[in-house]
């Protein structure tokens, strides 16, 4: 049998980092984490092959050379996968999805043969057992939560790796937490089921070695949902294994919670952990009531904010407008948020009610859901009515948007970043790719940008206060760059029009 395994084209948004990528000759962030692991568990006489569209071209030939063809998406890929299920389809090929855009949605993808949903490690066995036996059912799915000390290593062969910025693992799924908004716990659950260090650090050889040195990306759901599990297992291994591992660092997704815990901010800095994101959503008390954003009530958000960054870790920020208690005032005061916080990475978006959630089902009984929801929760669309004016709401998230992201607005806040960052070990030295994308940097916003001023007083203000943490500067002039980018050309440029 020969599978070909298809992960569809992102569109041009905040988290692709399109415009970013290019200074460091990168074609995507991450690879397909699903599809990798799913390869994994098909039988070991079957060949594969992986194509990420994010990286290279899906062809005629591609798809011919395929038995059957596996697809996984999520909600944002919704364009490029019935592209492609129609490509397929017209091949005359079987064709076999699964992932977040199918969970709510398998009903508007005709030309999908199967679906296999929910958590593959209990579904896709289904699906091979009927397969074989030729009882292939149209539906897969289950509501029972998989044990992930049966999660396979990935088959990181099938990457093409030079493309990536950043590999992946996943240590946890599930949140102990209920936000309105978020799909998490309907799809995953409140208990955080874990993997074993052991697993962890089997997946980490493997990707060591195939000779990958650079950034590995935690994608849990909340990578501290449970604190003991970490402290006892996982961290020290993970310190352990970077002993004699050169390159490797960690990212991660954490509640604000984590700033009240010094002992776990250290461990996580000593095990190689350099950025966390943080859904902060709001410094409005009575929106974070509204949305059951309990981790982040009560306290203030700015120093928990400024802890982490004390400990060595960088913050990438989520942050939403566009709540029933929000006011016209709630633009100004998330940008003075964002602004002296010093979250570089400042995600902000309108207010979405994900399929599945709490916030959906609240919306969907009082009539106020309007809209298939994109799946880019920047993108300045919403699929709810809010009790703002939608025009005032999206007039006052496009100021947000043309201030943090101006050159005024941004490099002063990187200035605000370097003072208060304090990493386990920063350095000036640069690695070959580095001063390659120094250079490119320094052609494309210290020469041809017109906002090359700016560029330059940041590198000279860096040399002179925080001279080692040139290559972070460096680094942020470019997410700048692509985050303007991104804001211009998609967002403000349509809401102009």
């Amino acid at each position: 049998m020969k599978v070909l395994l298809i992960y569809p084209e992102f569109p041009d948004t905040f988290w692709s980092f399109k415009h970013a990528l290019q200074f460091v000759k990168k074609s995507s962030s991450n690879p397909p984490l699903g599809l990798v692991t799913i390869a994994a568990m098909t039988p070991t006489d079957w060949e594969k092959r992986l194509v990420d569209m994010n990286v290279r071209k899906l062809t005629y030939a591609d798809i011919q050379w395929a038995d059957i063809v596996f697809i996984s998406a999520m909600t944002i890929q919704r364009e490029s996968t019935r592209d492609v299920a129609q490509r397929v389809k017209m091949a005359g090929k079987p064709l076999i999805a699964g992932g977040p855009l199918f969970t709510g949605e398998w009903q508007d993808f005709p030309d999908i043969d199967h679906f296999v949903l929910n958590e593959g490690e209990l579904t896709f066995p289904l699906f091979l057992k009927d397969l074989e036996a030729g009882t292939l059912k149209k539906v897969y799915s289950t509501t029972e939560f998989a044990d992930l000390n049966k999660t396979p290593v990935p088959m990181w062969e099938l990457v093409e790796m030079k493309r990536y910025d950043s590999m992946c693992i996943q240590f946890s799924r599930g949140c102990p937490f209920g936000c309105e908004f978020c799909n998490i716990t309907a799809m995953l659950g409140h208990r955080p089921r874990l993997k074993k260090a052991s697993q962890i650090i089997a997946e980490l050889d493997k990707l060591y070695s195939l000779g990958w040195r650079r950034n590995v990306f935690f994608v849990d759901d909340n990578f501290i949902g449970n604190k003991k599990a970490l402290k006892e297992d996982i961290l020290p291994a993970l310190i352990e294994w970077r002993k004699d591992k050169a390159g490797t660092k960690f990212i991660t997704e954490a509640s604000i919670n984590l700033a009240d815990d010094a002992d776990l901010m250290k461990m996580m800095s000593d095990a190689g952990f350099i950025s966390v994101f943080v859904g902060i959503e709001t410094p409005d008390e009575l929106s974070l009531t509204e949305c059951h954003k309990t981790q982040n009530k009560g306290r203030n958000l700015i120093e928990s904010v400024k802890r982490l960054q004390h400990n060595g870790l960088q913050v990438m920020g989520g942050f939403i407008v566009g709540f029933d208690s929000d006011t016209s005032s709630i633009f100004q005061r998330q940008i003075e948020f964002i602004q002296n916080s010093g979250i570089v990475t400042a995600m902000v978006g309108l207010l979405q009610a994900p399929f599945g959630t709490p916030l959906y089902a609240r919306l969907k009984a009082e009539g106020r859901l309007n809209e298939e929801m994109t799946g880019d929760n920047t993108d300045g669309s919403t699929n709810i009515i809010p009790k703002m004016d939608i025009q005032d709401l999206k007039q006052g998230y496009e100021t947000i948007l043309k201030t943090i992201y101006s050159a005024d607005g941004f490099y002063k806040r990187v200035k605000t970043f370097l003072t208060d960052y304090r990493p386990a070990k920063a350095t000036v030295h640069l690695e070959t790719q580095e001063v390659l994308a120094l250079f490119r940097t320094i052609w494309k916003l210290g020469i041809l940008s017109p906002e090359r001023g700016y560029y330059w007083d940041l590198v000279f203000w860096t040399l002179f206060h925080e001279p080692s943490k040139l290559p972070l500067a460096i680094t942020f002039t470019v997410y700048g760059y692509h985050f303007k980018r991104v804001s211009e050309l998609h967002i403000l440029d349509e809401s102009a029009a």
